[in-house]
């Protein structure tokens, strides 16, 4: 197989946006790939296993006139295995002011721009979402190009409902952060997934035993689709003290069950509504309460005017 036209050093923008061989190769098969129509391709990378890149990920990579990356050591190796000469373009969120232009200008100049991330879909608690969201306001095309996804492949091993499921980010670092974090989407109904260091794991795990209550479902996905991939089943109790002072590498998905919204007292209706109502129109106040209670907007819309009614006649 040639070289690539490219010269320079993967941070070098000239030597990322000159001419790549577009070509990509599966066992010993080196297959052509066609050069890709102008636009910002968001590619879909494997969290761990190589072998779950898709056909489609390999042609766009492959056809792209620029790949840009977190790390370009990490994606060389991706790149490397399946035989893309292409030199990737760092963008982070360390250089993202002075790369996103340039990304964009490319964009701009009719070229084809394939994202991607460390592992997993780009955009999912990365710095890409910044460059994406330049891009539409450009006016730019953006097309996804779906596959691994570190939250959906938790959600699905850890046996919790899916019906509903929620995607909340890194936790916070800090004690009291983090358990005003769990208890912000414990009324919410739905599955809830967490990225979560291996180091906090424990302090984690003993944080949401103590705000969603030690019997309640849930799950840890460690590692998943790589050697030691482990799923852990349990309780939240249990799982918080099986993970108590031991070791742990990794990266971590949090999976948690859905929980119930409690029931408003009825003096608490009352109080949220004349306090809404207080600050803005009845429509809204209801509008808000219905949002914080999960009680219909029509309801509280009828209680807040017939609360207005009573305190209207007793001032007459």
């Amino acid at each position: 197989m040639g070289k690539t036209r490219a010269t320079g050093r993967g941070s070098d923008t000239g030597a990322a946006i000159a001419a790549p061989e577009r070509r990509y190769r599966i066992g010993t098969h080196d297959i052509e790939a066609r050069p890709l129509e102008p636009g910002l391709y968001l590619v879909a990378t494997p969290i761990g296993n190589l072998g779950d890149i898709t056909l489609r990920a390999l042609e766009t990579l492959a056809g792209a006139d620029v790949i840009a990356c977190e790390d370009t050591r990490v994606s060389r190796v991706l790149l490397d295995r399946y035989g893309i000469l292409t030199r990737p373009y760092a963008y982070h969120e360390h250089n993202a002011d002075r790369a996103g232009p340039k990304l964009i200008s490319a964009l701009q100049a009719g070229r084809s721009v394939a994202l991607i991330s460390d592992a997993g879909t780009p955009l999912i608690s990365d710095p890409g979402y910044r460059l994406t969201e330049t891009a539409i306001a450009a006016g730019l095309k953006v097309i996804p190009v779906p596959g691994a996804s570190a939250p959906l492949a938790a959600l699905v091993a850890s046996g919790l409902p899916n019906d509903a499921f929620l995607f909340a980010g890194f936790l916070p670092s800090k004690d009291k952060a983090r358990r005003e974090r769990f208890a912000r989407f414990a009324a919410t109904g739905a599955t809830l997934l967490f990225f979560e260091s291996p180091n906090r794991l424990a302090a984690a795990l003993k944080s949401a035993a103590d705000v969603f209550g030690p019997e309640h479902p849930a799950a840890v996905c460690r590692e998943l689709t790589k050697a030691y991939e482990e799923v852990r089943r349990g309780a939240l109790g249990e799982l918080a003290a099986d993970y108590d002072g031991k070791s742990v590498r990794g990266e971590i998905v949090l999976v948690i069950g859905p929980g119930s919204a409690p029931v408003p007292e009825e003096h608490d209706v009352e109080a949220l509504l004349a306090r809404l109502a207080a600050e803005l129109p009845s429509g809204k106040a209801a509008t808000e309460a219905a949002r914080l209670t999960g009680l219909p907007r029509k309801d509280l819309y009828s209680r807040l005017l017939a609360m207005k009614s009573t305190v209207a006649k007793d001032g007459g």
